[in-house]
């Protein structure tokens, strides 16, 4: 079995080879390959918790759901997004953040319980399109524990952390229990508004 690569590594060597000018995401993407699955998850579930934002992130979500589902490699994003270029040291900038703090969290989160790759990003595909479905509900702060149940997931695909995944999989079943549960609730107090 090949030796697993902490993410904080990868992302590091991933800036320390960036062109110096610029990159695109389609360079990102298939530089990180199998990992740039948690990567867009983990940039989604940040990007989601942001007030108006959630709506967008849940139908974007679909995208990288269905690749996982259909077991690509990596994520293959429309053309006009993966081609813009973004400035190599902005890049280099939030991941000079980000990898102390995957540092800190690799003392936790490592590989355990591990999984056939390509059955868990099966499973991973579908529980990202039902948490990606519950964000897109328009009811005030219904996007908070989607995000977080995403967020775990991400590490946990990332670090292929079984234990964490399973917790992540228990997260995402409640966060999906308690948007069934507020969107019956308002089905149900519109009726009875009516029927008044």
């Amino acid at each position: 079995m090949q030796a697993h690569v902490p993410t904080s590594v990868i992302l590091q060597d991933l800036v320390n080879s960036a062109p110096e000018s610029q990159v695109t995401l389609d360079w990102l993407l298939s530089s990180l390959r199998e990992r740039s699955f948690g990567i867009v998850m983990l940039l989604m579930a940040l990007v989601s918790l942001v007030p108006g934002a959630s709506t967008i992130i849940g139908i974007l979500l679909a995208i990288p759901a269905y690749q996982m589902m259909v077991a690509r490699r990596y994520p293959v994003l429309p053309q006009f997004i993966a081609a813009r270029p973004m400035p190599t040291r902005r890049i280099a900038r939030v991941v000079n953040y980000a990898v102390p703090l995957l540092r800190s969290m690799e003392r936790f989160i490592r590989p355990r319980w591990r999984t056939p790759f390509e059955a868990t990003k099966r499973v991973v595909g579908v529980v990202l399109l039902l948490l990606g479905a519950t964000l897109v509900a328009p009811i005030p702060f219904s996007n908070v524990i989607p995000a977080l149940a995403i967020a775990l997931v991400a590490f946990a695909y990332l670090e292929e952390d079984g234990v964490l995944l399973l917790l992540a999989l228990m997260t995402s079943v409640v966060s999906l229990a308690i948007t069934a549960a507020a969107v019956w609730g308002t089905v149900r107090a519109t009726d009875w508004l009516t029927n008044l």
